[in-house]
């Protein structure tokens, strides 16, 4: 960042694993600076969370309800939903939603209304949204004027990084996804009455099969996968680290697992920061730590038949982490294009 550059002012709302990966994240850099969070939590036990899975826990402490750190002093307020939270009181750039929860355009609407110039979500959006972008894939599409803003989820950002990367060389008519997926904190431990039958069992005693949203937004990433891809999710009993398992139908019948592995590693030495190649024969918990938004397994390409190739990929939340902060630095950039940063 120049010495002329005030750093990107942000905030944050929800203070789980995402939250904490982007505040861990932000905080190693010098051009973020992350202003205020809103999470229910007692300042204390955020800090003790934040310590329990950092890489460099020692970085941080508390003072008050401030997060402290070398680059960081952050506000911690113990606030539980968008239109409660004050952001123009600490005159932020841009919000990061990274509850998972509140992604209605009403909630990003709250969070404009107090103050907030732009949103942006860690998930898919329920209904209307500006705009998802994956700036790898589509940044050239962002526009200074989108307010609410989704980065897709960790595994539509996988999928559409894989799609993106072999579409430049072959041609797929249609194909299906499945993410083997950690379970998430809003399964229940035990068995419960929640949403529906199967997502009322207990997480961690069983492998739950449920939908994914994946297939329904692809189009706004990928325009020309619209409608080609369906897509569901296994949520299995390991609390970090998923596998996407994706079979993909080619309109050729001369193109073999091995063209698929070499296009991908072409691939990610175009995309570096976003794409990794394994060649190894990892497992889920080789993945925790990763930045990649999709670690594609070598040894997983399969081709069953003439035109049918099925494919691995390893990822975690922390790669989704980095994505969001290259969200938020893509649409910084516009505006101080356009002199209004």
């Amino acid at each position: 960042m120049s010495g002329k550059e005030r750093p990107m002012r942000l905030g944050i709302m929800g203070f789980g694993q995402t939250g904490r990966q982007i505040y861990d994240l932000a905080a190693a850099t010098d051009d973020l600076k992350v202003m205020a969070i809103a999470d229910i939590g007692r300042p204390d036990i955020l800090h003790y969370l934040l310590q329990s899975e950092s890489r460099h826990p020692e970085r941080y402490h508390l003072e008050g309800n401030f997060l402290v750190s070398d680059t960081q002093r952050t506000r911690l307020m113990c606030i539980d939903e968008p239109v409660e939270m004050p952001w123009d009181v600490f005159e932020v750039d841009l919000v990061i939603d990274a509850t998972g929860v509140y992604s209605s355009e009403l909630d990003m609407q709250d969070h404009l209304a107090g103050g907030a110039p732009r949103v942006l979500i860690r998930t898919l959006p329920t209904d209307n949204i500006d705009r998802i972008v994956i700036p790898e894939i589509n940044g050239d599409t962002a526009d200074r004027r989108d307010r609410m803003i989704s980065a897709a989820s960790p595994t539509t950002t996988a999928l559409c990084l894989l799609l993106h990367i072999l579409s430049e060389r072959f041609v797929i008519e249609s194909g299906s996804m499945t993410t083997v997926h950690a379970y998430t904190s809003d399964q229940a431990l035990q068995d419960y009455a929640g949403s529906d039958y199967r997502r009322s069992r207990s997480a961690p005693k069983n492998i739950i099969p449920n939908g994914h949203e994946a297939g329904k937004w692809l189009g706004h990433v990928l325009p020309t996968f619209a409608g080609k891809m369906h897509t569901s999710t296994l949520n299995v009993p390991v609390q970090e680290g998923c596998l996407l398992d994706t079979t993909l139908v080619l309109d050729r019948d001369d193109v073999s697992a091995e063209d698929i592995n070499d296009a991908m590693r072409d691939g990610a030495k175009r995309y570096g920061n976003s794409v990794g190649v394994t060649e190894d024969p990892i497992v889920s918990s080789d993945v925790l730590g990763s930045d990649y938004s999709l670690l594609f397994d070598a040894r997983g390409t399969l081709k069953a038949g003439k035109h049918f190739i099925k494919t691995l990929g390893w990822y975690e939340t922390r790669g989704h982490a980095a994505r969001l902060l290259e969200a938020a630095r893509l649409y910084r950039r516009l505006d101080q294009a356009a002199g209004v940063a």
